[in-house]
Formats: structure tokens, sequence, C-alpha cells
């Protein structure tokens, strides 16, 4: 057929739209069908113009279909993390528990008391949510939250040393993701920068001479996403409070990811305590909550009730601050502290404590489901690591399922429903165990399956 033969195939709108299920309008709206409908014959007719048939009528018709559900698909997506990665950034850091999530379905659908105070009948503060956790938990006098690390630092620093110095040691000036580098967050908060030391050792000393009368405060930063090694020396955090509470100056320990229980418990290198530096006298701790904590992105600051205060009410505190959904979640996480159930009912503990031979069998069974539908895969050994900025270079030993990448398996995964991320080593697809949540491995299997026969 000629091109103006096959165009003159092509059907109407109105006919299009009557090869459709039924009930494709009512779920999607008239709007969005029309608009799916017109482009699908905007693109068949342009197929033709180069050459191509006109596709049969279902064809047509599944495309709309195809485009509509497009649409309407979130593109914020759960996923099934198989990178063995634990506190994975790009896959939105930590799961939540159960408690958690069911915390925040509870206040997601009506009124809270947020503001309110329910004893009183009179206006409260969402500030006030979480400040007893943490205060319970930490052993510090007040506490805060912000919407996440970054911002609890920045609010520190613009709130209480704004047109002061702030010393810091040379070798903590660092970027983690995104871009984000202490010495711009200086700046950019009105605080005046003083290096101290050199790149890989500081000492006491360096601290005390660079002191002036326009110092208000010592700061450290902990290494949350590198390590240094070798001829290294760094001052420790009580002999830094000590030199800063003889000169009337103020110490914030910034230690990025934080945590509340100690990593060396799974044999990792011991990440510092949110205890550990409130006891050593650091005047503001802050640190974060999606991290090692295992809760929702947040920005936790601890420590002197006078300074807290402050902070509270500066005017940049009101942008920082996070909505009832996050104060949910994160409250329900603190009490599993508080409870003394965090190892067992927080995902990002559950994964890192979890025993190998459990792992492996996990694999075993899923190399047998594939092996049955037909697929060459091997359940292999590999080590996870914890991620997210915490305990850089420490890894913790793991068990895979490998299958040839074949025709690009990965990224049919990606594209499923749902949405499955793995990695890739050798040639082929690595899918961890220590990140799949066990009751994802149902999901996990058939979207292997259909991924592998598509």
């Amino acid at each position: 057929m000629t091109v103006g033969e096959e165009l003159r195939r092509l059907p109407a709108v109105d006919k299009l739209l009557l090869a459709l299920p039924v009930d494709l309008q009512t779920q999607a709206g008239h709007a969005l069908t029309l608009a799916a409908a017109r482009a699908v014959l905007e693109q068949a007719r342009a197929a033709i113009q180069q050459g191509a048939a006109c596709p049969a009528l279902a064809d047509l018709a599944g495309q709309v279909q195809q485009q509509v559900q497009m649409t309407l698909r979130p593109s914020l997506q759960a996923v099934i993390n198989a990178t063995g990665v634990i506190i994975h950034t790009n896959l939105g850091r930590a799961p939540l528990s159960q408690d958690a999530s069911a915390a925040v379905a509870a206040l997601a659908s009506g009124y809270s008391n947020l503001e309110y105070d329910l004893v009183t009948g009179s206006r409260g503060s969402r500030y006030d949510h979480a400040a007893a956790l943490l205060v319970r938990l930490t052993g510090a006098e007040a506490g805060l939250v912000v919407n996440n690390n970054a911002a609890a630092v920045f609010l520190a620093l613009s709130a209480l040393f704004a047109g002061r110095e702030v010393i810091i040691s040379r070798g903590q000036l660092v970027e983690i993701g995104g871009g984000f580098r202490i010495p711009d967050v200086l700046r950019a908060s009105g605080a005046r920068l003083v290096e101290v030391g050199t790149t890989n050792r500081t000492h006491l000393a360096d601290y005390s001479q660079a002191i002036t009368p326009q110092t208000a405060a010592l700061m450290r930063v902990h290494f949350s996403n590198f390590r240094q090694l070798g001829f290294t020396a760094e001052v420790g955090l009580a002999d830094l409070v000590s030199l800063a509470h003889t000169q009337g100056l103020v110490v914030v320990d910034d230690l990025g990811s934080g945590t509340l229980l100690d990593t060396a418990l799974f044999g990792l290198s011991p990440e510092p305590t949110v205890q550990t530096s409130v006891a050593a006298g650091a005047d503001l701790v802050t640190f974060s909550g999606d991290k090692l904590l295992g809760g929702p992105q947040a920005g936790l600051i601890v420590g002197r009730a006078d300074l807290i205060a402050r902070l509270r009410s500066h005017p940049l505190a009101r942008a920082l601050r996070v909505g009832k959904l996050t104060l949910a979640a994160l409250n329900a996480t603190l009490l599993h502290y508080v409870r003394e159930d965090a190892l067992t009912s927080l995902p990002v503990w559950q994964m890192m404590g979890a025993r190998l031979p459990d792992l492996q069998a996990r694999v075993e069974s899923w190399r047998e489901a594939l092996a049955a539908a037909g697929i060459p895969c091997a359940a292999v050994a590999v080590q996870s690591t914890v991620g997210g900025g915490s305990l850089p270079g420490e890894t913790l030993p793991s068990a895979a399922l490998a299958v040839p990448d074949a025709a690009g398996l990965l990224a049919r995964l990606r594209q499923g429903q749902p949405p499955v991320v793995g990695r890739t080593a050798d040639q082929q697809a690595l899918f961890d165990a220590r990140t799949v949540l066990p009751a994802q491995d149902a999901d996990l299997l058939a979207a292997l399956i259909g991924a592998w026969q598509t």
C-alpha cells in the first residue's frame, strides 16, 4: 500500500477510544485518555510517513493503555534493593520499621496534635514531640529536630556563631555526597572559618594558638565517608572540650551519620555514638535520622538546653522544621531504642545483624526457584557494605544470586513493577540477600523470572 492508503487506515480518535477497556477512562479520566489516544495516533502517523505499516487497532489501543499507565505511575516508587548497600542514599537510605510505617499511616489521613497541647487545650510546639526521647536516649539536656543533618549544622552555625570565628581541623574540612562541603556551609552561615593543623595531623596546640577574642567555637567533624591512614593525628573530643570550656567557648560535634548503638557488635569498626559525645561534654551534637539511627530523613541536634532554646527561636528554624509524618516516624524509631528492641525491629540493624548461614539459605532457595524456571544462576559469596557515608571501607560477608546479565537483565528489572536494583560483577547480575527484605523474596523471584523471559 501507498503511504496515503496506510494513513487512511488509521482509526479516528473516537473509534480508538471505543476499542479501549471500558473502565480505563473511569480510572484515568477522559482528558488523560483522550490525550494519550491522540499522542499514539500522531506517533503512528509519523511512523507511517517514514514507511511503516498502519498498526492494528488492538495494537494502538494497547499503546494508549501503556501511555496512560506510565503517566499515572508515581515518579517516586518503592524498589527492591538487592545491591548489598544497606544505607543506600540513592534508594532512600534506611527503610522504616513496621512500627514507624504504622505511625506514619495513622497520622497521614487525619488531624494530629502536632502543635496543640491536649492537656491545656492551647497551642503547643512540634519540637516537643521528639525532645524528651532524645534527652532520655542521649543524656543531653535538650534536643531539636530539623530536616537533615546539613540543616542541623547550618542552623547551629547561623544562630550561634554568625560573625564569629569557628576553629576546625584542616583535615576535617570534608565534602560528602551531593557536593556538601563543610567550608561552604561555614561561610554561608556567616561564621568565619579558621583552619588549623595540616591535612593529616592536628594537635591541641594548634587549636589553642588559634583562639582569639573573636573565637566562638571549636568544631569537630567526623570522617563519615572516608578514612585517614598512616601518619595521622587528631585531637580527642574530651581534650577539645577541656580546652574550649577553659576559654568559655562552645564545642560543636558533627557526627554525620551518628549512632546510638555500638557498630562493633557486628565486627565493624566502632562508630562514635551520640551518648559518648554528650558524655565527653560536647555542647551541641548533630547527627542524621535516616542512617544508622534507622529512621526517617531528619537532622537531630542534642546538647545544652540554653543553646537548643536559641536554635528553636531562630527564624531559620521555621524554614528547616519537619512535618508530622517525619515526627511520627522518628518517634516510633526512637521508641525502639527506649524498649531496647532496635536490633530486632529496625531494618538497618536487622540487615547488619543477619547471620551468613541464613543469607546463604535464602539465596539457595532463590537459586532453586530460578533453576526450576530454566534460568541459569548460581549462589556466590559477596561482601555487603553499610553505605550512607557510614563506616567507610567496612564490609560484611554476604550471599548473593548471580545471573548472567543477558541482554540487559538489570535494565529490564529496573523498569519492572516493583523495580529491582542489583549490581554487576564479572558480567553477571548480582542480587545480595542482605539488603532484600525477607518479605520481598517472592516479588524478587517473580521479577527475575518475568525479566528473564521478556
